[in-house]
């Protein structure tokens, strides 16, 4: 077993929390593939709740076998998200008893759901493995391709084909992107060779900009430069290489413009003129009012169905001063701790790229455009789980295994 796979966990663990990342991720882009293109009916209905629901209880007992085998395992960014759940289902199950909107309460269990199984995945898997790197890019390959191949004028919606058997239970772009973003970022994270880096970062951009999802389109922008300043020798050299191209790319932009596919993504350049832009603008008016009315405590579910706030001032709403407090603080600190630790030092620790990256584009998508229960939440304090026990203790756990081999099997 590789240093990562010691501090990961055992092959059957590794097995499971595999098949789960690859069944809730890639799974669900192949799944709404097959939906859109009429080859079959929605017969697990949008896919991702009952599939959440069949991999919950391995997950919990995979995770909860290892802390009991290995007590340390359970580390201070574990207690942090327990509380955290512990303190979201306590304010869902109150609001519930008391009458709240059902629609809310239901939508808040699944959100729990989602975050609890992320982070018993992403805390589990060795990303370094052979095994998950090769299906990861197989099947990043094979989600870029069917983008590319179904797009219409550089957009990609599989309902604009009309042969959908539920179209009802069609995925939206930010199903399909959330896919393609949660395997991208482990993949790359983990990839040594600058020049494979390059290949990914060039069919990664093109599809999520055919996917027309902005924010997942502007996080993997984003994570190009975390990755790369953290790759390089000579940060200096990558500063002026990106800084030289983001001054090409701003005396050509109208020629660049000229022979791109027209969607929404390229609204980002003027977002007075987007419709989603606005309404999301008005969501953030009615959620200020709301803090304002009910600053300490918050208004549970004070919003019609879907119509939240799109970045963290909804936890705020729902959660109270004390919640999204708690939260960023949960996702803050432990990028600002991994920063001063890790960021500019000479080695290349792989460990360290996923959960900061993970961290970085949280907190920006929070402060931005996604809900309080976004994935990215659970995700990057698995990783970071992971990589705060590593620090703490691979160093005695690789001297273990040196002398001790029989403990790998």
């Amino acid at each position: 077993m590789n240093h990562a796979g010691a501090i990961r966990g055992p092959r059957g663990e590794q097995a499971v929390a595999v098949f789960a990342f690859f069944l809730l991720f890639p799974g669900f882009f192949f799944y709404h593939t097959l939906l859109g293109l009429g080859l079959m009916g929605a017969f697990l209905g949008g896919f991702f709740a009952p599939t959440s629901l069949l991999v919950v209880l391995p997950l919990i007992y995979m995770y909860l076998m290892r802390i009991r085998r290995e007590p340390n395992r359970l580390a201070r960014p574990d207690i942090a998200f327990g509380i955290f759940l512990a303190y979201f289902s306590i304010i869902v199950v109150a609001n519930g008893a008391l009458g709240g909107k059902m629609v809310h309460v239901a939508h808040h269990i699944l959100g729990i759901l989602f975050l609890l199984n992320v982070f018993l995945i992403f805390k589990a898997i060795d990303y370094s493995g052979a095994q998950f790197r090769r299906v990861g890019l197989l099947s990043l390959l094979g989600m870029s391709a069917i983008v590319f191949t179904y797009s219409i004028d550089g957009v990609f919606y599989l309902g604009a084909l009309g042969i959908a058997r539920d179209a009802d239970s069609l995925a939206t772009y930010q199903g399909f992107s959330r896919s393609y973003l949660f395997t991208f970022v482990p993949i790359v994270a983990f990839t040594r060779s600058p020049w494979l880096r390059l290949i990914l970062y060039c069919i990664g951009a093109p599809t999520l900009f055919f996917n027309t999802a902005r924010s997942e389109f502007i996080a993997l922008l984003f994570m190009i430069p975390i990755a790369e300043f953290y790759h390089s020798k000579n940060k200096l050299i990558v500063a002026f290489v990106l800084a030289a191209l983001l001054i090409t790319v701003k005396i050509y932009l109208d020629d660049i413009l000229a022979v791109l596919p027209n969607n929404r993504i390229l609204e980002l350049l003027d977002l007075s003129q987007s419709t989603s832009a606005n309404k999301r603008h008005h969501l953030t008016a009615y959620a200020i009012l709301t803090i304002n009315g009910h600053p300490f405590l918050g208004d549970f579910g004070s919003y019609p169905p879907g119509l939240y706030s799109h970045n963290v001032l909804s936890a705020w709403v729902d959660l109270g001063f004390a919640g999204i407090t708690y939260l960023m603080a949960m996702i803050i600190c432990p990028a600002i701790v991994m920063f001063i630790q890790e960021y500019f030092t000479s080695r290349n620790h792989y460990q360290f790229l996923l959960p900061f990256s993970l961290a970085c584009m949280t907190v920006l998508l929070l402060l931005t455009s996604h809900f309080f229960t976004d994935m990215l939440i659970g995700a990057t304090l698995g990783c970071y789980s992971t990589y705060w026990y590593g620090r703490k203790h691979a160093k005695h756990r690789l001297l273990v295994h040196e002398r001790n081999p029989a403990l790998e099997s």
